[in-house]
């Protein structure tokens, strides 16, 4: 690729990706996730070598929101043993049920549900922007579906 291509990708993609993001880590960490993600790929001289921007983009917002994840749940359990009490996202137009369970999900399965359902893409538009097969899409779609309908009928 060219020398600039992280830039052109990510004049091209920058909304798509904010909004991937949204889905997996909410509206208030969307966008520390992508800033993250283009800081780390413009310091990297491997990055020149990458043959498809816009999935090497997306994976790495995965990446980035597994450890935002981690570091996320590390401060909640923080805060949980100092205050007796655990935080709650709050995202307007989802039902609280169904943020709670989405949440529960692992990073992958989340992001599987979110391009799926919210930006309305096909198993393999998904497999390619995420780096996995086809075959592994559905079975993350098929897991997730049933841990939703199972958290969700519990509630």
């Amino acid at each position: 690729m060219t020398e600039g291509w992280v830039e052109e990708t990510y004049d091209k993609c920058a909304d798509d990706l904010t909004r991937f993001a949204t889905g997996l880590v909410g509206p208030s960490d969307a966008a520390d996730v992508v800033s993250a993600v283009m800081v780390k790929v413009l310091g990297r001289p491997s990055a020149r070598q990458v043959h498809d921007g816009r999935a090497y983009l997306f994976r790495a917002v995965v990446n980035e929101a597994r450890m935002h994840h981690r570091s996320t749940m590390r401060r909640r359990a923080r805060e949980a043993r100092e205050a007796h009490a655990t935080a709650v996202d709050d995202v307007v137009g989802l039902r609280p049920d169904v943020l709670e369970a989405v949440g529960r999900l692992s990073v992958r399965q989340r992001a599987v549900v979110v391009l799926h359902y919210w930006d309305d893409l096909d198993d393999e538009a998904i497999a390619r922007l995420l780096g996995i097969g086809t075959g592994t899409v559905r079975r993350h779609l098929a897991r997730a579906h049933e841990r939703l309908r199972r958290s969700i009928d519990r509630d």
